[in-house]
């Protein structure tokens, strides 16, 4: 297909721009695979050796977290839906402090290398494998779709190749997650985050320099109805009101945060529990100015097509489209920048999908090999980590195939992904919070929020919310000096979000459809967590939860939130983590093998590490 005439094309120096990013990438993974003794044991592969500081590992939570997913579609969400976008500011940091200070104690303390881990030491095996497997599934879904809409949407603009761009970033990756494991994704994560703001950073300034200064763009998006901050409707129906990106992102986001294993992996391969803290923290200033960069982003598309929008001239096919279109379309006498943003846009995809093959390859080894084969070496555990990664990468490349088979389905899987996130949530926080919460709480729990959220999710799919819920706002093309029919002048009515392939669309809505499968899609991932946990302790209670007798380790104690002021009383407390003869392997407990910890203290505090 031509691109449209009138915007720029690729040209050779944009290929060089983005096939030097993947070679950069790749060589941070041969450099780690061979630096300091190369990956001696799985824990070297899968956790760093421990030994991570906070500044990287909070550029690489940062990463992963911003797919391309996060480049192409939040400029277009606030181009579409106006700038409330911006509130999730507030709910990222709700996120980082809950993470920071529920979650991560209680991970840390334990020393596991898998969360799921943790549901085995708290419930029983039965709980840690239904977290394993629902975790498998999510991700490599997830990642195919990661791997495959950005190239589509790339493809499709700039005429840059589809397969060839889904392969090489798919063969990238698992490259350097292979040689390198955790410390090359957390490094390759760091110079990603750096391309991403070049990208972002080319596109506004030149934005900025085209549309005649930052207050004529903000003048435009005032005049559009854009810059629609303060919406403080309570009804949960609304796609996007303050209420709901507080409360349903907050718990969103803290599924990704708090208990993901590709996120938790990373700050707990801190040093140690202080860094492993500041590096949430630290990471919070790059959600910040990720979400700045990508409204500023959407307020400058709005600017330059606020009376001639591409989606509806049909210039573009889809809003994903969006922002190619722009660069292609102010950046096309500078060669070498469209390149960079397609660089930051693939930079997005190849963070997650690093991030997601390294936990894919740590929940396999931790949760599925480990168990049953104690006997196998550190080497040979370490060889096998490496076999997993090539393994998933290939499935993910292989599902990113799929994906554009589903086509329609795209927006199906990417919400069954805040379905399953909710339920895991809940699970863990009923670890974590509940003390009488036991397995067949937990289980039951589980089940019913994952049946509620799965029934309102697939709900909403079939039947997609009005737009008086989604409330899209106006988008003009009266300026289009098109040759088109008259037409163009009425102001388009938006499309309901998902296109799928099986809607019923000849149905009369139901009270039931307008009101329970309108939820805003931010509230399944809530409404997940809360039945889970509720049915949780409803069903502890009288199967016997008061009476188990718990390891205090796994709660969350007044002493770990009172550790955040032991900096000032003590100094040096750092785990020390010499390496380990083989032998002590084959405990109970797969977790604590390595690291006694020797807690009965008058204070109650523990004495063995210092944690």
């Amino acid at each position: 297909m031509d691109p449209p005439r009138g915007i720029g094309t690729f040209v050779v120096w944009d290929y060089v721009v983005f096939a030097g990013m993947l070679l950069i990438s790749a060589a941070i993974g041969i450099y780690y695979a061979f630096a300091g003794g190369g990956q001696q044991t799985s824990k070297d592969f899968l956790m760093g050796g421990r030994r991570m500081t906070a500044v990287p590992v909070a550029l690489s939570l940062t990463a992963s977290f911003m797919s391309a997913v996060t480049v192409l579609g939040t400029p277009t969400e606030v181009y579409r839906f106006g700038a409330i976008f911006s509130i999730f500011a507030i709910t990222y940091f709700f996120v980082v402090a809950i993470s920071a200070e529920v979650f991560l104690p209680v991970f840390y303390k334990l020393g596991i290398t898998s969360t799921y881990e943790y549901l085995e030491l708290r419930f029983n095996k039965c709980v840690r494998l239904c977290g394993t497997v629902l975790f498998i599934v999510q991700t490599i879904l997830y990642t195919g779709i990661v791997i495959y809409a950005p190239a589509l949407a790339l493809n499709q603009v700039t005429g840059f190749d589809l397969w060839g761009a889904v392969v090489a970033t798919g063969v990238v990756c698992t490259f350097y997650c292979t040689l390198g494991g955790l410390k090359a994704v957390i490094w390759t994560d760091v110079f990603q985050v750096g391309i991403m703001v070049a990208g972002f950073a080319s596109v506004i300034i030149r934005a900025v320099v085209i549309q005649g200064g930052i207050s004529n763009i903000l003048n435009d998006c005032y005049n559009g109805g854009r810059l629609n901050f303060w919406n403080f409707d309570p009804n949960p129906l609304q796609r996007h009101t303050f209420w709901t990106i507080i409360i349903g992102g907050t718990f969103t986001w803290t599924s990704i945060y708090g208990v993901n294993q590709s996120q938790v992996q990373r700050y707990i391969s801190c040093k140690s529990r202080f860094q492993a803290k500041m590096s949430l923290y630290i990471n919070l200033l790059g959600l910040w100015a990720i979400l700045v960069c990508s409204v500023l982003c959407g307020l400058a598309l709005y600017s330059r097509y606020h009376d001639c929008d591409p989606w509806t001239a049909k210039k573009v096919s889809a809003p994903d489209q969006l922002m190619p279109y722009l660069v292609l379309d102010i950046l096309q006498d500078f060669p070498g920048l469209p390149g960079l943003f397609v660089a930051c846009a693939y930079s997005g995809t190849l963070s997650t999908v690093s991030s997601s093959i390294n936990a894919l390859a740590a929940v396999t080894v931790e949760d599925l090999i480990k168990p049953h084969f104690r006997s196998l070496s550190e080497r040979s555990l370490s060889w096998i980590s490496q076999g997993m990664s090539v393994l998933f990468g290939v499935l993910c490349i292989g599902m990113a195939a799929l994906a554009s088979l589903m086509g329609a389905l795209l927006q199906a899987a990417l919400s069954i992904f805040g379905m399953v996130g909710g339920p895991l949530l809940g699970l863990f926080a009923l670890g974590i919070l509940v003390p009488f919460a036991n397995s067949i709480g937990a289980i039951v729990g589980l089940m019913a929020g994952f049946a509620v959220s799965l029934w309102v999710g697939i709900g909403a799919q079939l039947y997609p919310p009005l737009p008086e819920r989604t409330m899209p706002l106006i988008l003009e093309t009266y300026g289009c000096n098109s040759t088109h029919n008259v037409t163009n002048w009425v102001t388009t009515t938006e499309m309901p979000f998902s296109t799928s392939a099986f809607q019923a669309h000849s149905v009369e809505r139901t009270p039931l459809m307008d009101n329970w499968y309108s939820l805003s899609y931010l509230y399944f991932s809530t409404l997940g967590t809360l039945v889970t946990v509720f049915i949780g302790m409803l069903i502890s209670l009288p199967t016997g939860g008061r009476k188990q007798n718990l390891d205090r380790r796994f709660l969350l104690t007044k002493e770990d939130f009172l550790s955040n002021f032991d900096i000032f009383k003590k100094k040096e407390h750092i785990l020390s983590y010499k390496s380990h003869p083989v032998e002590d392997g084959g405990t109970d407990n797969p977790a604590f093998n390595h690291i006694e910890l020797n807690f009965p203290d008058q204070s109650g505090k523990m004495s063995g590490t210092r944690l």
